[in-house]
């Protein structure tokens, strides 16, 4: 099996099978972004404490990339302070210009590698990470 092959295996299985969509019954930081250029739309909502992501959930339509991406950066950042988790959307955009990246455990997001080679599927891929992003920078002020 070809990486590409094994890569696309891993974006169609959390775009079928994604990991925290939903809505959290309590409030939490929500963030809502849309990409009007190819209509993907993301509700991100973050459960903070004391500085730490206590967990994350999404809600949204949009392309397998997009979706994907949400449900994989979701995963990475339960847990992760917030000065983490900022960091890991940092490597994230390094991966979308064509960077090499690792992610250590979270070796799924790697599979969005080859996003970069289609510049109009980067706003995709980024719409989670820039609502993550939103939502710290909130937290922070």
């Amino acid at each position: 099996m070809q990486l590409d092959d094994l890569y696309r295996r891993v974006i169609m299985d959390h775009y079928k099978n994604p990991r925290n969509k939903g809505k959290f019954e309590d409030e939490g930081v929500t963030i809502d972004l849309n990409n009007p250029t190819c209509g993907d739309k993301i509700s991100l909502q973050l459960q903070l404490e004391q500085g730490i992501v206590k967990n994350a959930r999404y809600t949204g339509d949009g392309c397998s990339i997009s979706m994907s991406s949400a449900s994989m950066m979701t995963e990475a950042v339960k847990g992760k302070t917030l000065p983490q988790a900022l960091e890991l959307a940092e490597r994230f955009s390094a991966l979308m210009k064509g960077e090499e990246v690792e992610f250590g455990e979270y070796e799924d997001i790697e599979a969005l590698s080859g996003v970069n080679k289609f510049p109009a599927r980067i706003k995709c891929a980024t719409l989670a990470w820039n609502a993550l992003r939103k939502g710290i920078e909130r937290e922070a002020h």
